[in-house]
């Protein structure tokens, strides 16, 4: 399967996988950054941001045979039904009485999840090791020391992949 490169691609990708469903891994493959991204930054956790994630996929194959080319890029239809799962999820956490983000989607928002997806594509395209340690480093928030004796290795090394990664 060919990565899309023009609007026309992208349309006929979409297309491709309304006929066949099995297409929709590479829908899958070319969204998932932003759209987690996007979900990342409102939710409460990994977990719920991996679950609304998940969700919005489902719900997207689900309804792929709904979706209609409109001439805008297929992301933003997922970025959609993103936005209704975490409305939904806000409600619910309102009613049990917390509070939700009060954020709206402005064009800044958005050029942010772009940045989002595009830092986490080029960190999964790091080595292993060094993907490890930029993983344990920032999304755990992990010590050097720690990331040392979990991959047995020195503190000088741990420091050097970390650096090599940045």
């Amino acid at each position: 399967m060919r990565a899309p490169s023009t609007e026309a691609d992208e349309r006929r990708l979409v297309e491709a996988a309304q006929r066949d469903p099995a297409w929709f891994g590479e829908l899958y493959t070319r969204n998932f950054h932003v759209v987690y991204a996007y979900v990342a930054k409102r939710s409460a956790s990994r977990e719920e941001a991996e679950d609304v994630t998940s969700e919005v996929f489902h719900e997207a194959l689900a309804n792929l045979q709904r979706f209609e080319w409109r001439g805008v890029p297929f992301a933003a239809w997922l970025i959609r039904i993103a936005a209704h799962a975490i409305a939904d999820r806000w409600k619910l956490r309102k009613r049990e009485g917390g509070d939700p983000p009060d954020e709206e989607l402005s064009d800044h928002a958005m050029a942010d999840i772009e940045r989002r997806a595009a830092l986490f594509q080029m960190v999964e395209r790091l080595p292993d090791d060094q993907r490890r340690v930029i993983a344990s480093r920032f999304v755990e928030e992990k010590s050097i020391r720690e990331i040392a004796q979990e991959m047995g290795r020195s503190e000088g090394a741990i420091k050097q992949l970390q650096f090599r990664a940045l």
